[in-house]
């Protein structure tokens, strides 16, 4: 029988709350962690009978408690730059799959560049960025190109009716920005690029229900780093809608309860000689769609026999038509070209 006990450190955030939720809804157990012992405690009086294990992550042994017993861990607890080497750490000795909901693009390249060896050493699988910013987008870019072994480009389009962003997704983002002196980041001419200009603004057309919106160019996220790992694309160009950026630039709300969800199309295109291919994503709600993607993560990788150890992408580490598929149309609605 499976072992369908999940460690989930930061469950008590805005998107572990969702984690948490999602893993019982799909029949597993989830063991309740992260920093502080207190929000825990509080968490926990809505799970009576779940285990609570906190645990500081410069704690290496408290780190290895809490894994105790489980078969995978999902790390929801930001800044990546702070928590996810200690908590990878931790899943390598016990020898269990490691997923997070990253966004973070440093803390992400991190991953790849530190952990890779390490994780294929001791035969685990490590899933970095499994979220609606980083494994979606992967998915839809690895769906949209399809049997395309390289393309000349590929555009990552985020229609979002607006963004209340949460308390940890600006410190977060803080973090980035400080990692890489205030410049943006993009991916021209097939490797990522800093730049000090300001990023342009233009239009897109999404499908139904966003429509037409203008968008800031070069808003670049988690998934450029990992449409980058494994598929050969020139450049990659991400979109934002300005309504959805007025949002982030004007700081979090409250952090759970009242938070009014917004809609959303993420529409891929990739292009390779004059030819398009796309694939798109929408649904409502942000951080409540992270939760099914990691969770599916999570199932998949503990059903399969034969996962590829290291720190691999969404789009290498699923198939991804069949992975998107299953989410759809309930909490995605999925259009592939």
């Amino acid at each position: 029988m499976m072992n369908r006990a999940v460690a989930v450190y930061g469950a008590y955030g805005h998107t572990g709350r969702f984690v948490v939720a999602e893993l019982l809804r799909r029949g597993l157990t989830p063991i309740l962690s992260g920093r502080d012992a207190g929000r825990l405690n509080v968490l926990a009086t809505a799970y009576p009978g779940i285990a609570v294990r906190a645990a500081r992550v410069d704690d290496a042994a408290a780190l290895d408690a809490v894994l105790e017993g489980a078969a995978a861990v999902i790390n929801c607890a930001g800044p990546f730059a702070t928590t996810a080497s200690p908590v990878i750490q931790a899943a390598l000795r016990k020898g269990i799959p490691y997923v997070d909901v990253a966004a973070e693009i440093e803390a992400n390249l991190d991953t790849f560049e530190r952990h890779d060896a390490d994780a294929r050493a001791c035969g685990v699988t490590i899933v970095p960025a499994m979220a609606f910013y980083g494994g979606l987008g992967d998915l839809l870019a690895t769906a949209a190109m399809g049997d395309w072994m390289s393309a000349d480009e590929v555009c990552v389009a985020y229609g979002l009716s607006g963004w209340v962003p949460t308390a940890g997704t600006m410190i977060a983002g803080q973090v980035s920005r400080e990692r890489r002196g205030g410049l943006r980041i993009a991916h021209v001419d097939g490797r990522l690029q800093l730049s000090a200009d300001a990023p342009p603004v233009s239009a897109w057309t999404f499908p139904a229900p966003i429509g037409r919106q203008d968008v800031a160019e070069e808003f670049t996220m988690a998934d450029t780093v990992t449409i980058a790992r494994h598929l050969d694309v020139s450049r990659i160009r991400s979109f934002m809608t300005t309504a959805a950026v007025s949002g982030l630039r004007s700081g979090p709300q409250a952090d759970a309860d009242g938070r009014p969800p917004e809609r959303f199309v993420v529409e891929v295109v990739a292009r390779r000689d004059g030819v398009e291919r796309r694939a798109c994503a929408s649904g409502q709600d942000i951080y409540a769609t992270t939760a099914p993607l990691v969770v599916e993560a999570v199932i998949r990788l503990l059903g399969s026999t034969d996962r590829e150890p290291g720190v691999r992408t969404a789009g290498q580490a699923f198939d991804a038509r069949d992975f998107l598929s299953a989410l759809s149309p309930e909490p995605l609605a999925i259009r592939l070209g």
